[in-house]
């Protein structure tokens, strides 16, 4: 009797933590101010400018899931592609895209 309480235990818990997975699509506010759209695409999440100098270009792809994503970004102002991640937790996604690995720059979205 106790091991059937355990496994259903566990298996309560174990859907806590799907449930408990940051969403990563919906609208962000950028650091520079602008809006980006998070939209899945196939099997991975498009990032899209909504607002701004670039508005409509998509900026990013990413995959993953359970609140870590890793793919591609770009920056927009200098058309350049980085390697890059994202990070959800709660209403902010750290965004992080780096050269070679070593040289890496992050910023701090906020979700709308």
């Amino acid at each position: 009797m106790m091991r059937h309480v355990l496994v259903a235990a566990a298996f309560v818990a174990m859907a806590g933590f799907a449930q408990a997975a940051e969403p990563l699509e919906g609208n962000w506010k950028t650091a520079s101010g602008e809006t980006a759209a998070i939209t899945k695409c196939g099997s991975a999440y498009c990032v899209t400018l909504k607002t701004g100098k670039h508005a409509g270009k998509q900026i990013g792809k990413l995959a993953g899931t359970g609140g870590s994503y890793t793919g591609e970004i770009t920056d927009p102002a200098a058309d350049k592609t980085y390697s890059g991640s994202g990070t959800v937790s709660g209403n902010s996604l750290k965004m992080k895209g780096c050269v070679m690995k070593i040289l890496c720059k992050t910023q701090t979205w906020t979700r709308l």
